[in-house]
């Protein structure tokens, strides 16, 4: 259990370094501008174009970082320091985006099998929670509940596994057509990857946490059941 808590800690205090050292990418590539001059959001309508996507609204959300595509109503949105920024970090965040869009267009697996566990990471998000503390609590009572709640909590961990590649293809898909078309040179590219890297560090600490917290309460489950 020391082991695990250890872990969970490290795991904690890389989640905050990768953050903060994200933050400070994306705030230093925000300030070059993409050699082209377009925007996050021509970016993004180029590279759906290229790929004969057509279907798909680019739009404009509110907050930082708050980009994402949503494969249900087939939206792409870009926030507020991307959207309409014609930097390096914006041309980069708008392609990995539409690196997504490309993933459905193409039906890509990992992307297809995530989308297909949403509807069960949903529920089983709102119910972790109270069933594993209703488990830890009553463990001596009803032994099996806890169980119950870590089958619903690995299945959030499955879903940040199956993220990674999802996450880390968009990246790369992104980089080889920001190259391909243009948006980037031999001094900018390096720019857009690095800042796509550390953006996909943070889903991969984000796994590694929820990886470490399912072997936690299972080590809670085991001692529990002992008792």
């Amino acid at each position: 259990m020391k082991t695990i808590w250890l872990i969970l800690i490290g795991v904690m205090v890389l989640s905050y370094l990768i953050q903060q050292v994200l933050n400070r990418r994306f705030d230093k590539y925000s300030q070059i501008p993409s050699p082209e001059g377009m925007t996050g959001a021509e970016v993004a309508e180029k590279m759906l174009h290229d790929h004969g996507i057509l279907d798909v609204k680019v739009q404009h959300v509110n907050g930082r970082l708050t980009d994402h595509y949503n494969p249900t109503d087939k939206t792409l949105n870009l926030s507020d320091a991307v959207y309409s920024s014609r930097s390096v970090a914006a041309a980069a965040v708008a392609a990995h985006e539409c690196g997504h869009a490309v993933q459905h267009r193409f039906a890509y697996g990992p992307l297809m099998l995530r989308s297909a566990l949403v509807p069960v990471v949903s529920f089983a998000n709102n119910w972790v929670q109270w069933v594993l503390l209703a488990g830890v609590l009553l463990i001596s009572v009803f032994p099996h509940l806890i169980w119950f709640g870590i089958a619903l909590f690995a299945l959030t961990t499955l879903f940040s596994i199956v993220t990674l590649p999802v996450e880390i293809n968009a990246s790369s898909r992104a980089v080889a057509w920001l190259d391909q078309a243009g948006i980037v040179d031999a001094q900018t590219k390096p720019m857009a990857k690095d800042a796509l890297k550390w953006a996909a560090y943070t889903y991969v600490i984000a796994a590694l946490g929820s990886l470490a917290t399912l072997f936690y309460y299972i080590a809670i489950a085991t001692g529990g059941s002992r008792r």
